[in-house]
């Protein structure tokens, strides 16, 4: 292989770790809620820079992501208490829905503005030379970006596998009313949804802080992607929204030898379309 391909390969699969973690957040809200959140990306973007903030304090890289993954998960579950719970209450359109979530990715993504400013910042990390293997050379934080994704993904295969809450979210996303009648309490599994959602959208954004620059709209320049790949892998499915994310991200990147940086993510929405129009069900079955 072309070392130039074989080095926008690695580079893709690191893109597309990103991507898949917060792809994992946007199936299962949709999966399990039944609701396309159009703010998802702005909430990576509040959780980048919330590792931001705490990492200006003092704290080391990894503390300040543990804390952005915290506020970031408050701030969902605000948005849960104040936004889709009463619009879940007063059985509000898919429409409607997908409109209030595009005016909470504009409330965020202002807010930001307005107390960050607009200009791209960075955090704190000492410099990492590139690690060289096989030819290449791989930034050392896109190798910490890959191995984080794996544990992440590694404990949420387990957690939806293994625990008494997984099992109790697959039930609700297989059917919510049947659940209800055979006892599970489906409002504590809407809680958890939101936790690992938004804790793993927030890691998301923290680990696309560590390979480029921290700005307002860096989420929101990734919600298409991360549509295509929950669409790709099959809506409702994390394991197909993973995969999706891989795809896409390795396909925009490798896209780039050929043609301009600036077509790669039509590139990846071409092949999204090809593959749906193959398999409309996308890459596996559209369930937990």
């Amino acid at each position: 292989m072309d070392p130039q391909l074989a080095q926008l390969f690695v580079n893709g699969v690191a893109v597309g770790s990103i991507i898949a973690l917060a792809a994992v957040g946007l199936t299962l809200t949709y999966g399990i809620l039944r609701l396309s959140n159009f703010a998802h990306g702005d909430f990576m973007t509040l959780g980048a820079y919330m590792t931001l903030l705490a990492n200006a304090t003092g704290l080391n890289i990894w503390l300040s992501m543990v804390a952005g993954i915290f506020v970031t998960i408050a701030g969902v579950l605000l948005s849960e208490k104040i936004i889709w719970s009463p619009m879940r209450a007063q059985r509000a359109s898919s429409t409607t829905l997908i409109i209030i979530s595009i005016g909470l990715a504009l409330f965020i993504r202002n807010g930001i503005i307005l107390i960050w400013g607009g200009n791209n910042q960075r955090y704190s990390l000492p410099v990492a030379e590139a690690i060289s293997f096989g030819g290449l050379r791989i930034p050392y934080y896109n190798l910490l970006v890959v191995g984080l994704a794996v544990v992440a993904i590694a404990a949420l295969h387990y957690l939806l596998q293994n625990t008494r809450m997984g099992k109790a979210m697959r039930a609700v996303a297989d059917d919510i009313d049947l659940a209800r009648v055979t006892g599970i309490d489906v409002d504590q599994v809407i809680i958890w949804t939101w936790v690992i959602a938004g804790g793993l959208t927030a890691l998301g954004g923290g680990m696309l802080g560590l390979v480029q620059a921290v700005r307002p709209n860096m989420g929101w320049f990734l919600i298409l992607p991360m549509f295509a790949a929950v669409i790709l892998g099959g809506i409702g499915n994390p394991y197909g929204a993973i995969a999706g994310a891989l795809t896409i991200g390795i396909v925009q990147e490798i896209s780039t030898y050929w043609l301009p940086t600036e077509y790669k993510l039509g590139v990846a929405l071409a092949v999204m379309v090809l593959v749906l129009l193959i398999r409309p069900q996308g890459l596996f079955r559209g369930t937990l």
